[in-house]
């Protein structure tokens, strides 16, 4: 399996070597109040490529920390029921203590 995704990843590798050999003619980005940029072609794509990932990844950043925030209070509530649960069942396998049966036993005498 490892093989086959690295034979993938070459593979890919090539292409878009291969891609990028074959644009890299000039192009010029026209922005806003006159400003010009120029530059090959792949360059720009790759720029917009490596932003639209950055931007992707800040819009997802709020949402990832607040699933960790609710991810860590679950399992601090998980821990105590589960200490409860743990207690709870130490008490009922607990063997009866033999001053609690001689203080029943003296109060029916």
């Amino acid at each position: 399996m490892k093989f086959i995704t690295r034979l993938i990843g070459i593979v890919l590798f090539v292409l878009f070597f291969g891609f990028a050999l074959k644009n890299t003619q000039g192009v010029v980005l026209h922005l806003f109040w006159g400003y010009e940029f120029s530059g090959p072609l792949v360059l720009l794509l790759l720029g917009f490529l490596g932003s639209g990932a950055l931007l992707g990844v800040l819009a997802m950043t709020p949402m990832a920390l607040r699933q960790r925030r609710e991810l860590n209070k679950l399992h601090k509530t998980l821990q105590i029921v589960q200490n409860e649960r743990a207690a709870a069942e130490a008490v009922r396998n607990a063997p009866p203590q033999p001053d609690a049966i001689n203080s029943v036993l003296r109060e029916l005498i």
